[in-house]
């Protein structure tokens, strides 16, 4: 293989040397495991980041990207080797799924994604690529989930990976996993969802990680880090470069993997407020009970609407809300918002208001905090699929049915006194 004019073979050896580190499998149990145990430890046992494979992946970045790569700001290097981690797993992938019969097809991703990209808008439902050519299911127009990889295998199994390269993206990890497996196996109509974990560094020791290792069809992968593939590439600065995508008879669009249920998310978040709504203004609201429709797990929000005017000088008496600090008064609320959105998040029911900026075209996320008022967390751009969902939701919530919903999701013992 040539890299345009230069040869790759000359540094084979300094490879060697360099990448002595094998990739580490955990899985629970070595006599019970999942299909997917057996073929990584077969193929990844001794396979590496190459020279090729971690140039190649640069075709995934764009200029600014690469540079970042080698940025005295360790933020933005940072970010940078997040995105070119991720290639570089998606190239490994592309390579050994050429010698695998284990993988059945595997989706495009990246500077293989079609272009151009479909914008969000409301009503979409289904797999759809974003911008950068990331793979993303939108309900309703907005982004469920993203995945870091999405295959096929030989036993018509659809399959996704995560990548990390910081302790940080483990937050709230276990939980996003727990919904992307939901959502694929009612899609797709599987009872499991094999579920890959790669790591550019050990996180053999993370309690999350241990607790996602007992299940046999998931498997969790550290491989060499980012610092240790950077010294393969670092006699090419500043000019990195890569070889064009050849024929790969494995690649497939991730919109061609079609749904084996239906989607409809607007319907299922409907059927889940609608039910909320009975049981907060009939029978009382636990939040510990869901319905038993499994579309139910696939809801992560619910918008229950907006406000009428009364409702919103309701809560800005009774809970109050603040923006970096300064309280708005009702007296001032129409000069700076336009409407004001009550939501909560699924599973934990946490309360959130979206206020519409008139000086920007964003919503201004606030959350509820300890002593019961509303804070702001960040905004919600114009540019995200789920602004459009705000964006078509009209007045319909009064003052009681405002207040009953905060009553029945407001932590009693850190109300607003």
């Amino acid at each position: 293989m040539y890299f345009h004019t230069i040869k790759i073979f000359p540094l084979l050896k300094m490879i060697h040397k360099l990448a002595r580190k094998q990739i580490v499998i955990y899985y629970a149990d070595k006599y019970s495991v999942h299909f997917m145990i057996p073929w990584l430890s077969n193929n990844f046992k001794n396979f590496k980041p190459t020279a090729a494979i971690a140039l190649n992946a640069t075709r995934h970045m764009n200029q600014l990207e690469r540079k970042k790569l080698f940025s005295p700001d360790i933020e933005k290097m940072r970010t940078a080797e997040g995105r070119w981690f991720e290639a570089i797993i998606y190239e490994m992938f592309l390579d050994i799924s050429k010698k695998s019969d284990r993988i059945k097809f595997l989706a495009r991703k990246g500077a293989d994604a079609p272009k151009p990209q479909r914008l969000a808008q409301l009503g979409q439902n289904g797999i759809f690529y974003s911008k950068y050519g990331d793979i993303v299911i939108r309900g309703n127009g907005q982004d469920l989930a993203e995945f870091d990889l999405l295959l096929v295998t030989s036993d018509n199994e659809v399959a996704f990976a995560e990548v990390v390269t910081s302790p940080s993206d483990l937050k709230e990890f276990e939980q996003e996993i727990l919904f992307k497996k939901n959502l694929l196996g009612y899609l797709y109509n599987q009872k499991t969802v094999p579920f890959l974990l790669i790591s550019s560094f050990d996180i053999s020791n993370y309690s999350v990680v241990k607790r996602l290792a007992k299940a046999k069809e998931n498997a969790i992968i550290f491989t060499s880090s980012c610092e240790q593939i950077k010294k393969l590439v670092k006699h090419y600065r500043p000019r990195i470069l890569y070889t064009k995508p050849e024929n790969h008879a494995k690649l497939v669009l991730a919109t061609d993997l079609g749904f084996k249920q239906p989607f409809d998310y607007r319907k299922f978040h409907e059927e889940v407020k609608s039910e909320i709504f009975a049981r907060i203004t009939h029978n009382g609201f636990k939040q510990n009970i869901r319905s038993s429709p499994p579309t139910d797990m696939l809801v992560k929000k619910i918008l229950y609407g907006a406000l009428y005017p009364k409702a919103i000088k309701a809560v800005c008496d009774t809970y109050g809300m603040s923006v970096r600090g300064k309280r708005i008064e009702f007296s001032e609320f129409s000069h700076f918002y336009s409407n004001a959105i009550i939501a909560t998040d699924l599973p934990g029911y946490e309360l959130i208001i979206y206020l519409r900026s008139r000086q920007k075209k964003e919503y201004l996320k606030m959350v509820q905090v300890k002593d019961g008022h509303f804070k702001y967390e960040r905004p919600t751009p114009s540019r995200v699929g789920f602004f459009l969902w705000l964006e078509s939701l009209q007045p319909t919530l009064g003052t009681r049915i405002t207040i009953s919903i905060l009553e029945a999701f407001t932590n009693k013992e850190t109300k607003t006194k």
